[in-house]
C-alpha cells in the first residue's frame, strides 16, 4: 500500500513539484503539467501527451528530447482538465501545430477534445490520436472503444520520432494511427492499488488468485483465475496477443515485433525477467523476429502488483522511426545531441482576472450561490465513501474523491469571488471552472458544463427569474449530452440530470415557486438515479465490466440526486426565512 504522503489532496501537486525538482535537465513546470526544459526547433510539431497521475513514468517521465514536448498531468487517476491540457499545449507549441495523444478514457477524451477546440479557435493546428491497445476492453469490431494502457509508449514514441524527423502535423498523426493499430496489450494483477489516504485498495483479489484483463485505474478484471507459474503467465499473455494480429500482419512467422513487458507498480524486475525469458522463447518458437525488447515500468498503476504484455508490430517506416534516440527522465534510448536550455522567464502566471462589476441584487444572489456550493461540499463530504464504494463495483472507485476535489475547489473559488464583490454569474462561473480544473476526469468536466450553463443565465445584474434558473439547468443537461455523448438509458449522470431539468422546468411553468419546483425535480432525480441500478452501462469505464454494476446505481447519477436534494432543502430554508 501507499505509505508516504502529507495531505492526500495535495499529493499530485507535491509529486509533480518533486519530479520537476529532480529532473530540471529535462522538464520545467507549467500550468497543468510539464514541458521540455530544452529548446525545440521552430516549426516542429509539438507532441503533447497526458492523463492522470499515478502511472509514472507515464506521462511526465516521457517528456524530453526525442519523445514528448509536454505532458498534461491530472490528479491521481483523473484526466487533466481542459484548462490544463490547453495550458501545456500552448507552452509546448513550436509553431508547427500540436499533436495530442492519450489513453482512450471518457474523461481524457472530453477534456483533450475541449482543449483542442480552444487551440484550433486560436489558430493553432491540432490533431489527436487516442491509444486503444487493451485487447480485453472491447471486441475487434469495436476497437475504437478500447482502453489505452502500456501501448501508450509505442504510439507516443512513434509520433515524437516523426516530429523529430520533420514530419508535418498530418503525417505525425498518420504514423501515430498506424502505430496504434499495430499495438496490442493484455494485463493481469495480483493485488489492487491503494491511493494516498485511502483505507483500502480500489479492488481486491483473493489470496492465490489473479485478476485478468484489469484496467490501470483500478478497474476490476474481466476474469479471475489461480495464479499460474511464471511460465504459465507468459503462455497466457503470448497466446492471447498472438491470437489477434493487427491488420497488415498476415502471420506471426517472419514478422517483426517489439515486446514490452510492463510492470504495474509493485512487481519486481527479477520476476518480470523470469516471465520474459519464457515470452522470448514462445515468440521465437512462433517464428517472430524480436526487435528491441523492453522489460520494466512504462505505465504503472500506483502500487498495483501486476504486469502487462504489449506487442508492437512495426512496418519498415515504423521500425526506422523506433530507432530515433530518446532522452527523458524515465526513458532513454540511443544518444541525443544535448539541446540548449529554454528561457524559463516566460513562465510567470498571468495576474488574476479582475472581477467584473455587479449590482447589489446580483451580489445578494451570489451569496446564495456560495451557500449552495457550500451545501454541495457538505453533501459530498458526507457521502464520499459511499460514492467511492459504488464506483468501485464496476468503475475505478474514485468518484467520491474526484467530487470532493472538485467541489472543494469550487467553494474556494466562489468564496474568493464573493469576497471580491462578484455577482452571481461570475461567482458560479469561477466555481465551475475551478471544479472542472481541480477535479479533472469525466465528472469534473461535466459538472463544469452544468454550472457554467447555469451561470450564463444568472447574470451579474438583478435577480434572475426562476425560469432563467430552469433554462440554465436545461442548458446544462443539453451540454452534458452534447459534450459527453451519453443519452438517457446509458447509465450515467444523464439519467438523473434529464428528469431533474425537465421536471424543474415543467413545475415552474405550472406556477410553482423555485424552492417547491426544485424539491419536486430533486425527487424525480432521486427516483431516476435509483432506477439506474437496473441498467447496463453503455458509456464510460464501467462499460467494460457493465454486468458487475447491475443492481447498483450509477455513482454520477446518485451524486447528482444527492446534491439536488440538499440544494432543494437550502432553497426551502431560505424561502421560509424570507417569509418570517
Amino acid at each position: 500500500m501507499t505509505r508516504l504522503w502529507n495531505e492526500p489532496a495535495d499529493f499530485a501537486d507535491e509529486m509533480i513539484a518533486g519530479f520537476v525538482a529532480a529532473n530540471e535537465r529535462y522538464v520545467r513546470r507549467v500550468t497543468g503539467g510539464v514541458v521540455r526544459s530544452t529548446v525545440s526547433p521552430a516549426g516542429q510539431v509539438a507532441v503533447v501527451v497526458g492523463g492522470g497521475s499515478g502511472h509514472y513514468p507515464a506521462f511526465g517521465g516521457l517528456v524530453g528530447q526525442g519523445l514528448a514536448h509536454g505532458a498534461a498531468m491530472g490528479n491521481l487517476f483523473a484526466s487533466p482538465s481542459a484548462q490544463q491540457v490547453y495550458a501545456v499545449a500552448k507552452a509546448a507549441d513550436n509553431g508547427g501545430g500540436v499533436f495530442l495523444s492519450y489513453g482512450n478514457y471518457a474523461g481524457d477524451v472530453l477534456n483533450f477534445d475541449a482543449a483542442q477546440e480552444r487551440l484550433r479557435a486560436e489558430g493553432i493546428a491540432c490533431e489527436t490520436v487516442t491509444v486503444t491497445d487493451d485487447v480485453v476492453s472491447a471486441t475487434t469490431e469495436e476497437k475504437h472503444k478500447r482502453r489505452g494502457i502500456a501501448g501508450d509508449l509505442t504510439v507516443f514514441r512513434i509520433a515524437a520520432a516523426a516530429a523529430e524527423a520533420g514530419y508535418d502535423l498530418s503525417e505525425v498523426a498518420r504514423v501515430a494511427r498506424l502505430a496504434n493499430e499495430r499495438t496490442r496489450s493484455f494485463g493481469v494483477a495480483f493485488t489492487g492499488c491503494t491511493l494516498p489516504g485511502a483505507e483500502a485498495p480500489l479492488f481486491s483479489v483473493p489470496e492465490g488468485r489473479m485478476a485478468v484483463g484489469l484496467g490501470i485505474h483500478g478497474e476490476p478484471g474481466i476474469d479471475e483465475t489461480a495464479i499460474p507459474t511464471a511460465d504459465g503467465l507468459a503462455e497466457l499473455l503470448v497466446e492471447r496477443l498472438l491470437g489477434e494480429l493487427p491488420d497488415g500482419i498476415d502471420a506471426a512467422r517472419g514478422a517483426r515485433v517489439v515486446p514490452v513487458l510492463n510492470g504495474l507498480g509493485s512487481l519486481k524486475y527479477e520476476e518480470m525477467f523470469v516471465v520474459y525469458r519464457r515470452i522470448a522463447e514462445l515468440l521465437t518458437a512462433a517464428g517472430v523476429e524480436i526487435v528491441g525488447p523492453h522489460v520494466g515500468e512504462y505505465c504503472t498503476s500506483f502500487d498495483m502488483a501486476g504486469t502487462s504484455l504489449t506487442l508492437f508490430w512495426p512496418d519498415a517506416e515504423l521500425a526506422a522511426l523506433w530507432e530515433t534516440p530518446v532522452d527523458t527522465p524515465a526513458y532513454r534510448r540511443g544518444s541525443v545531441t544535448a539541446a540548449e536550455r529554454a528561457d524559463a522567464s516566460a513562465l510567470a502566471d498571468a495576474a488574476l482576472e479582475a472581477v467584473p462589476p455587479a449590482d447589489e441584487a446580483s451580489r445578494a444572489v451570489a451569496t446564495t450561490v456560495l451557500a449552495a456550493v457550500t451545501t454541495i461540499v457538505d453533501t459530498v463530504d458526507a457521502h464520499v465513501d459511499e460514492l467511492g464504494r459504488i464506483d468501485a463495483i464496476a468503475g475505478d472507485g474514485d468518484h467520491g474523491i474526484g467530487m470532493q476535489r472538485g467541489s472543494h475547489a469550487a467553494l474556494a473559488a466562489a468564496r474568493a469571488a464573493v469576497d471580491a464583490g462578484a455577482g452571481a454569474a461570475t461567482t458560479l462561473t469561477r466555481a465551475a471552472d475551478a471544479w472542472s480544473d481541480k477535479a479533472g476526469g469525466t465528472s469534473g468536466a461535466l459538472w463544469g458544463v452544468i454550472l457554467n450553463a447555469l451561470a450564463d443565465k444568472l447574470g451579474d445584474e438583478g435577480r434572475p427569474e426562476p425560469t432563467a434558473v430552469a433554462a440554465g439547468i436545461v442548458g446544462g443537461a443539453q451540454g452534458v449530452m452534447s459534450y459527453g455523448k451519453a443519452e438517457v438509458g446509458d447509465k450515467t449522470m444523464v439519467d438523473a440530470l434529464v428528469p431533474f431539468s425537465s421536471t424543474l422546468a415543467h413545475a415552474l411553468d405550472g406556477g410553482a415557486d423555485l424552492a417547491s419546483a426544485w424539491r419536486t425535480a430533486a425527487d424525480a432525480a432521486t427516483r431516476a438515479a435509483a432506477a439506474t441500478a437496473d441498467l447496463l452501462p453503455r458509456m464510460g469505464r464501467a462499460r467494460t465490466h457493465g454486468q458487475n454494476s447491475v443492481g447498483t446505481p450509477d455513482p454520477g447519477a446518485h451524486s447528482l440526486a444527492l446534491i439536488a436534494t440538499a440544494v432543494g432543502a437550502l432553497l426551502t430554508a431560505e424561502k421560509e426565512n424570507a417569509n418570517v
